[in-house]
């Protein structure tokens, strides 16, 4: 074990306490601190209290973060923050949590960043993994207590050489230090967060830094979009793609031929038409040697974009050495992730879908793509400042038979979905609260409609996170099943 540092951590939410229990677990001086007073920062500062942290709440004491030789700072700390700018001033580098984690990491490591997909993907393929034999943990920003902290992973492995699997969000991949991982994956990309970045090019740029410390021995598996391809730029090491195909075997956005897109060779895609005889496709020794992995209706994940996070993990697993049996039984008995077009209820002909991790307009857009409808659709909550009127553009007539728009987001969501919306959509506006819109929404569905939850926004206007969101959407499911 090294010498004993100094180490300054920035912010007692999660990532905070988590990077403070692994310095502390490898004998450093951990001083934590926090502008906030609550109660919940209280009981968090008493836990790292006992543990021997010196923790400072209702302020940064920026001599002693300054002076320490290695500051962790936490996601929620936003960029123009008084603690960053004296960090910047004084030209001293900070990591994010996971960087700092990864410090004291001796195994292989997983990085899976992207706008959305994230957490079922790492989920996903740390199972896939396990299936096939490789011992494999998730960890990161997976939220809702899916899987840990990367410094509580690590600290928990105690030196365990496992493969990490590991969620890396854009406020993460931010700081001083780098993410080399073996394999490397990008999701999606789309425009998010922007009610933090200045512009989408600052967001894409925190994003790049997965490629930061790229090698020539690096394996890249990156959805086949140009914008992914732009954010890969000449980074060095192998690259795999994967991409979905529309109905009857077209390719999603294009006429690529097989097997490849935007003239890029493709390793992974689904094959067949949309339904049972569709299926996963692999092709890692390139396009001419595919197998198939599983029909997508024995996958236990509801919805045509979580076939993208199955192709994308399958495609990582077996970049990563997992035999293909593995993967297979993997993909066979992965359950659905709460929150994530998670069915939770059929009551009077209509199933309610929880899609509350749906924060913005890329996300739910795809989960209207991949459902086939009809759908009464929730949108709203706290804006993000994402223009979502182009929504319900070209998606096939009578996907989407009726849109509640709530929260404060909802009258501005409402405007714009006026604007351009194709006729035969009903568009209502509910100003009485999230149980109200979920009651008005229930009214408009008829039987073999799909209510779904996917609100393209945040939740903090009305919950504490999109976990709290989605659970009250349940529970008015439950109610009006009674």
């Amino acid at each position: 074990m090294s010498p004993p540092r100094r180490v300054a951590v920035v912010g007692i939410g999660a990532s905070g306490v988590a990077a403070a229990r692994l310095a502390l677990s490898r004998g450093d001086d951990c001083h934590v601190s926090d502008l906030r007073t609550d109660a919940r920062a209280q009981t968090a500062a008493r836990g790292l209290r006992a543990l021997g942290a010196d923790v400072d709440l209702g302020r940064h004491d920026l001599d002693r973060i300054l002076h320490a030789q290695r500051v962790v700072v936490s996601p929620g700390i936003p960029p123009g923050a008084p603690v960053h700018l004296a960090l910047a001033d004084a030209g001293v580098p900070w990591v994010s949590e996971p960087q700092f984690a990864l410090e004291f990491h001796p195994g292989p490591l997983i990085a899976v960043t992207g706008t959305n997909g994230k957490t079922t993907t790492v989920l996903l393929l740390a199972h896939l993994l396990r299936s096939a034999g490789i011992r494999a943990t998730a960890a990161g920003n997976t939220g809702g207590g899916l899987a840990p902290a990367a410094s509580d992973a690590v600290r928990e492995a105690d030196g365990d050489p496992r493969t990490l699997v590991l969620e890396l969000s854009s406020f993460q991949l931010a700081g001083h230090g780098h993410v080399a991982p073996q394999v490397g994956v990008v999701t999606s990309l789309a425009p998010d967060h922007l009610d933090r970045y200045p512009s989408v090019e600052a967001y894409w740029a925190d994003k790049a830094r997965l490629f930061q410390a790229a090698t020539p021995d690096s394996r890249w598996v990156l959805a086949a979009d140009p914008n992914v391809e732009v954010l890969a730029g000449d980074a060095p090491g192998h690259r795999y793609r994967f991409h979905d195909r529309g109905p009857g075997g077209e390719a999603e956005g294009g006429d690529e031929a097989l097997g490849s897109s935007h003239g890029h060779p493709v390793h992974a895609w689904v094959e067949g038409p949309r339904g049972g005889e569709a299926a996963l496709v692999l092709a890692t020794e390139g396009p001419g040697s595919p197998e198939v992995l599983v029909p997508t209706d024995e996958l236990g994940l509801l919805g045509r974009h979580n076939w993208k996070n199955a192709l994308a993990a399958s495609l990582a697993a077996r970049v990563h050495g997992a035999p293909l049996e593995g993967i297979r039984q993997g993909l066979r008995t992965f359950e659905p992730l709460p929150h994530r077009m998670e069915p939770v209820a059929r009551e009077g002909g209509v199933l309610w879908v929880n899609d509350s991790k749906a924060t913005n307009a890329a996300a739910a857009r795809a989960a209207l793509e991949s459902v086939d409808g009809p759908v009464v659709l929730l949108l709203g909550g706290s804006d993000k400042g994402e223009d979502l009127s182009g929504l319900l553009d070209d998606l096939p007539p009578g996907r989407v038979r009726a849109v509640v728009c709530q929260g404060d987001a909802g009258p501005r969501i409402l405007h714009g979905l006026r604007e351009r919306s194709p006729e035969g959509v009903e568009l209502v506006g509910e100003a009485g609260g999230f149980g109200s819109a979920v009651r008005r929404a229930r009214s408009l569905a008829r039987p073999g409609d799909l209510l779904l939850l996917s609100p393209a926004c945040a939740s903090f206007d009305a919950f504490e996170n999109y976990e709290a969101r989605g659970r009250r959407f349940a529970e008015l499911a439950r109610e009006a099943r009674s």
